[in-house]
């Protein structure tokens, strides 16, 4: 086969790909999109945001979207951690607890949303249920996390360095316990 005749095939391919779409897996990855764009503009500071900047972050948070299979999602969330970075550092903005929590939570909602989209083919039929359960447990996962991140927030500021030395060993017994819940619940299988 020459190479014309390859990217010939290979346009085909794709447009028949295009024509089978079906609307959940369509949507799992706008959500993808939604969300890593989300965090990458709550991350970076405003003063970021010029032409061809904004349009490169709408790249980055693009990439995920297409591939959630690939680096892509893992890329995106490096470059949105790096675009917290350079606000806090670079620019001096003082962290505000509902940024970090709005940039956690798009982190994870698209990790999660990118994890859905890598399971389902774009031509797959689902079930909306499907969808409603995922995004329903990333939200309880979501509202969880918040929750005890405040909690221990409040805990490290109610001493000087006791407070800190609480957060730090709650922290560390909840990271343990996770640990040992995911050990325990991979053994079970």
């Amino acid at each position: 086969m020459n190479p014309v005749e390859a990217v010939t095939e290979r346009a085909r391919a794709a447009r028949s790909a295009a024509d089978r779409v079906s609307l959940a897996p369509l949507l799992v990855r706008v959500g993808v999109f939604v969300a890593g764009l989300a965090g990458l503009l709550l991350a970076y500071p405003a003063e970021v945001f010029a032409g061809r900047s904004l349009a490169a972050l709408a790249v980055v948070a693009l990439l995920p979207a297409i591939g959630p299979r690939r680096v892509w999602p893992t890329f995106a969330a490096l470059v949105t951690v790096g675009g917290w970075l350079l606000a806090t550092e670079g620019y001096e903005r003082p962290i505000a607890l509902w940024r970090l929590l709005a940039v956690a939570a798009a982190l994870y909602l698209a990790h999660s949303l990118c994890a859905l989209a890598a399971l389902l083919p774009y031509d797959a039929v689902v079930d909306p249920e499907l969808v409603v359960r995922w995004l329903t447990r990333a939200g309880g996962v979501l509202l969880a996390s918040a929750v005890l991140g405040v909690l221990l927030l409040r805990a490290a500021d109610a001493g000087t360095d006791r407070g800190f030395l609480a957060a730090t060993v709650a922290g560390l017994l909840v990271a343990v316990g996770v640990s040992a819940l995911l050990g325990w619940l991979m053994r079970r299988k």
